[in-house]
């Protein structure tokens, strides 16, 4: 989201950004970006709970929605999407809802998925990141509301990662995003431990923060891995980690359209990914530009990752394919599409309302 705030802003467009929480935010915002974090993030501990601390976030969202105006509004994820749904009733603005992962595999539960089934028909598009997720969406949402826009991938300054043609014996595995079950650390450093023996100079950097840190320390410290695995928590910067390393890999156990991944490929990372269900398959050609194995086979990826580490002329193959993600998917492409998405929205609002003053 602040990359499409920072890019309409910079091409003249006023933008608001509006969060239910109010966090520092970690991704930078260009100056003109309004913010407003309405701070009304409170866990709901009972049944009652939940029901007053979501009216009270409708009543603030609808209240920052209407003052402003919009021409549109775009939510993303889940829960957010069905406040946002809700809170734009018969204020008579466009609203686009955005999935941000597989929600054939990510559970919100019984209650909020009947929810979602409800309230999704309302909103005037639904935005999927892949074809797989937009098939599930059209068993309830009509065809022409959904649009599948990938995630957009930056241009990074420095496009060829040096660290693939470094001569040294020391290796360096890389990986990043939220320390949680989803991602699969657990099984990542199950399979470097079956690489660490072979290559004592080699070492796994895990780039991210999250609720499983105490339980993957305690897991290298089982596997004989201290020394050997480093979580240094989020950085602000990851290209310039990444450019340091010799290989990516992806180990989720699902994901939406993973931006770590994408980067790693743009900094011309050979990258190794589980296939999971949505997402991999669709930015890495098999051999092509990276390596697919089985999902969650922690032996294919042990074997995958000791292949590439022994040889130099596969990782430089990968690495100069990879780095065309940052056209396949660069920011102008994938924002023209939320641009033409917007566009028909926003006609079809006004062809609607025209159609509701001609028959009154």
């Amino acid at each position: 989201m602040s990359t499409m705030a920072n890019y309409w802003v910079a091409k003249g467009h006023e933008v608001t950004l509006t969060t239910i929480a109010s966090e520092a935010d970690f991704y930078p915002l260009h100056p003109d970006v309004k913010r407003i974090a309405l701070g009304v993030y409170v866990p709901s501990v009972r049944p009652w709970d939940y029901l007053r601390n979501n009216l009270h976030r409708l009543k603030r969202l609808r209240r920052v929605i209407s003052s402003s105006r919009p021409d549109v509004v775009i939510s993303f994820v889940d829960v957010t999407n069905m406040l946002t749904i809700l809170a734009t009733l018969r204020l008579g603005v466009p609203v686009i809802v955005s999935e941000r992962t597989n929600p054939r595999t990510h559970p919100i539960g019984w209650f909020r998925g009947i929810l979602r089934h409800l309230l999704y028909p309302r909103a005037d598009a639904v935005i999927v990141q892949t074809e797989e997720v937009r098939r599930w969406t059209e068993r309830f949402i009509r065809r022409e509301a959904v649009y599948v826009i990938p995630n957009p991938v930056a241009l990074p300054t420095n496009r060829v990662n040096r660290a693939v043609y470094s001569v040294s014996a020391a290796r360096t595995i890389m990986a990043m995003g939220r320390l949680e079950h989803t991602k699969g650390f657990d099984l990542l450093i199950q399979a470097f431990a079956l690489c660490a023996a072979k290559y004592p100079a080699c070492s796994l950097v895990i780039l991210g923060e999250g609720n499983e840190r105490e339980e993957l320390m305690a897991l290298t410290r089982e596997l004989g891995l201290a020394g050997r695995v480093s979580m240094p928590g989020s950085v602000r910067d990851p290209l310039k980690l990444l450019h340091q390393a010799d290989i990516f890999v992806l180990s989720s156990r699902y994901e939406g359209f993973p931006n770590a991944l994408l980067e790693a490929m743009a900094c011309g990372l050979p990258v190794v990914s589980f296939d999971c269900p949505t997402g991999p398959r669709n930015i890495i050609s098999d051999g092509v530009d990276g390596v697919l194995i089985p999902p969650e086979d922690v032996q294919a990826l042990a074997t995958a990752m000791k292949r590439l580490l022994s040889d130099e002329a596969k990782r430089r193959c990968l690495a100069s394919r990879a780095v065309e993600v940052a056209e396949r998917f660069g920011v102008e492409k994938v924002m023209g599409m939320w641009e033409a998405a917007l566009k028909q929205v926003v006609q079809n609002k006004d062809r609607e309302r025209a159609h509701r003053r001609s028959r009154s």
